[in-house]
């Protein structure tokens, strides 16, 4: 049984690598297998796994975790934020601003709706782990690592919320993708007019290219080095608001403090450095193993019921988003991209916008983007409603 705290985290870093690099070098049924399982769940699995089996003290451990875990989040937030350039998402334009925001509260309603049909089977504290779920559904895993901090949410819930963010988000992504050769049958229905879209794509594509920079040890060591600061300067900053409003609590003003300080680094030089979103996902990574460190597997038994959840998520958001699509005339491509943005963030809404046509990439990174912006915000808010119905 490991009690040293610097091995539990010098375990928890290398079962990351290995996962990644297996991810990263697969073929064939490998490549598939993490395609339905990506890296960062089995992380969490594995690591919730190794829990179960105490591998590791809990009591010994502890220091290393509490000095840690939330430290990383904030930075990694940072990071994350730095290459969301407001004045670029802007120039996707009102519809598709408008489409991306529509998949948003779709899934908003469609968590606290949910909540209340299934909150007498998975529980009425459930409310926890659907707002950590819906920040990653908005934003990405960053998100909701972000929610878990703001909200204090225990680690057997985040477990759950990352078993159907595997489960229904994978056959989301696999229904979206299907779902591309109804586009001239459904653009026809809503009366959809892409001639505004197709002028962006080629804009952004252009500019992508122009700006293209290599990561560098210098870009990465900056980019490290402020991070921690910020989040270092953050923690303090975080329980001062705290005790000059009394108003929710320490960790949500942390976090809310650090999204504020890295939107106004995305419009300076810094957000220019290369790097950050490698960074951010050596830490995300960190944290998702710290989490599921402390939560064991035996904890996840109303795990069917969760995922039914989520399904009955996704219808909702679905058929509203059908209805927004005919009432605005949205074209397929901006429904679709607008829900990956949301619920599979930078990982998948380029890889559909590619489908679509290679020029598109760039809007799908750019709606990504924005999820990251309003994911932990907006999940917190959600969590607060369906906590209220609870």
């Amino acid at each position: 049984m490991i009690t040293n705290g610097f091995t539990y985290v010098a375990v928890l870093l290398f079962m990351a690598a290995v996962l990644v690099t297996l991810e990263k070098s697969a073929k064939g049924g490998m490549q598939k297998f993490f395609k339905f399982i990506p890296a960062v769940v089995l992380c969490y699995l594995i690591a919730m796994l190794l829990c179960t089996l105490n591998v590791w003290d809990l009591a010994e451990t502890k220091p290393a975790y509490s000095a840690l875990k939330n430290n990383l989040t904030y930075a990694m937030i940072f990071a994350m934020l730095l290459r969301c350039d407001i004045r670029k998402v802007l120039r996707l334009g009102p519809k598709m601003l408008l489409g991306f925001f529509s998949a948003t509260v779709t899934i908003i309603i469609g968590f606290v709706v949910a909540f209340l049909l299934m909150k007498g089977t998975i529980g009425s504290d459930a409310w926890m782990g659907l707002g950590a779920l819906c920040g990653s559904w908005i934003g990405g895993s960053g998100n909701m690592v972000a929610v878990q901090a703001a909200l204090d949410i225990s680690e057997a819930d985040m477990g759950y919320a990352l078993v159907i963010d595997s489960i229904d988000y994978s056959l989301w992504v696999m229904f979206l993708l299907w779902a591309i050769q109804l586009a001239p049958k459904f653009n026809k229905w809503t009366k959809a007019d892409t001639t505004k879209l197709d002028e962006v794509s080629v804009r952004l594509e252009e500019e992508a290219k122009a700006n293209a920079k290599p990561v560098t040890f210098q870009s990465l060591i900056l980019l490290i080095g402020c991070a921690f600061l910020v989040s270092a300067i953050a923690t303090n900053v975080g329980a001062k608001l705290y005790s000059l409003t009394s108003f929710s609590d320490k960790a949500t003003w942390t976090v809310l403090f650090v999204t504020a300080v890295a939107l106004i680094a995305a419009v300076t030089p810094l957000g220019k450095v290369a790097g950050s979103a490698e960074v951010s996902n050596l830490l995300l990574y960190a944290v998702i193993g710290l989490l599921a460190s402390r939560a064991s597997l035996l904890e996840l038994g109303d795990a069917p019921a969760w995922i039914l959840t989520g399904f009955i998520v996704l219808f909702i958001h679905a058929g509203l988003m059908l209805v927004i699509c005919k009432l605005l005339k949205l074209d397929l491509f901006t429904a679709g991209v607008a829900s990956l943005a949301n619920i599979g963030g930078t990982a998948s809404a380029p890889v559909l916008a590619g489908s679509y046509s290679g020029s598109l990439v760039p809007v799908g990174i750019l709606m990504a983007l924005m999820g990251y912006v309003v994911g932990t915000p907006l999940a917190v808010v959600c969590a607060n409603i369906m906590k209220s119905l609870a």
